[in-house]
């Protein structure tokens, strides 16, 4: 029996499985893709073939193990973002197993490796001081700075994920009155965030100093097109940087785009707003998510101690009324 390449499943993998089969979003799509290629230019260094040379067969258990050590070693990456990219894996050896039954064998093996189990530590989050010197990082002198200070802006303030800010058109804004933006989330929720008054006057003159139809992105690149995932990364670490000079408190702190957006649900929460309600700006599928920002801030722990003062009161121990009921208790 024939098996298809390599190169030939991928390809199918993208087109027929994701697309036409599970009508994927273009955010799964997207990071599907930048898992394989990856992978592929990790089996490029490590067997020396251009990745369409390299063969099904090479991605056995013992070269993903290398990958995924790859990816939190030289990478540097978390471990939920390795489980990420496995996870991608597993989906393209599921259509593999289906597609090439003489490769089932071998797709069992891949199927089996684990994700991997990892702390879940406190929420980072930004202040509204370490705010405020983030956004105030940008140079307003110059086109890129007036764009940067805008999007952070609005990435602190509505608390769109990435791809969400990042994939935002002329036509998905509206202001005057309840000024907001527009986004189509994961799982492919259509949102409006409302927008403050003092961000979308900002927001505003961005634009009309930017121009351009309804379908060009609010904050484009240098080049004129969408801002890709890695380039706000780079645009956030840049202007943290220049943060800390004047504000101290951001040394310690590890902020990535991500950290923005747990910056907005956290100033809601500091102003009062219900936790559901939280969970429906921040496009979350429940409040159980929305919970973990309950646990990031100790200010939050001791305003709910402040209301469990003690009585001074010794409090008594239950009697139970019925011998049956004693016998029971004092086992």
């Amino acid at each position: 029996m024939t098996v298809s390449s390599l190169q030939s499943l991928i390809q199918r993998f993208f087109t027929d499985r994701l697309l036409n089969q599970l009508g994927a979003s273009q955010y799964t799509v997207a990071a599907y893709r930048d898992a394989f290629r990856l992978l592929l230019q990790f089996g490029c260094k490590l067997l020396g073939r251009p990745p369409s040379k390299l063969l099904t067969e090479d991605l056995e258990v013992s070269f993903l193990g290398q990958f995924l050590q790859h990816l939190e070693v030289d990478r540097g990456n978390c471990t939920r973002t390795r489980n990420n990219r496995l996870a991608a894996i597993h989906a393209f050896f599921q259509y593999v197993a289906i597609s090439e039954p003489a490769l089932a064998l071998q797709c069992q093996r891949v199927l089996a490796i684990p994700s991997k189990r990892y702390e879940r530590g406190p929420v980072e989050f930004l202040t509204e001081e370490e705010t405020a010197a983030l956004v105030a990082a940008p140079n307003p002198g110059t086109w890129i700075g007036r764009r940067d200070k805008a999007l952070l802006l609005v990435a602190v303030q509505t608390g769109l994920r990435n791809s969400e800010i990042t994939s935002l058109r002329h036509q998905d804004v509206e202001f005057g009155t309840g000024a907001h933006v527009r986004c189509l989330g994961k799982g492919r929720k259509m949102r409006c965030t409302p927008l403050r008054p003092d961000v979308a006057a900002v927001l505003k003159e961005w634009l009309s100093q930017q121009g351009g139809a309804a379908g060009d992105p609010v904050f484009p690149s240098s080049k004129g097109g969408r801002l890709s995932a890695d380039a706000f990364q780079r645009l956030v670490s840049r202007h943290i940087a220049t943060a800390r000079r004047t504000c101290p408190s951001l040394l310690p702190k590890t902020v990535t785009p991500h950290t923005l957006r747990h910056a907005a649900a956290m100033s809601l929460l500091h102003r009062g707003v219900d936790l559901s309600v939280i969970a429906l700006w921040l496009g979350h599928e429940s409040t159980e998510t929305t919970q973990i920002y309950l646990h990031a801030d100790m200010k939050l722990k001791e305003r709910a101690l402040a209301h469990a003062t003690s009585s001074g009161l010794t409090p008594d121990r239950f009697q139970p009324p019925d011998p049956l009921l004693a016998f029971l208790e004092g086992l």
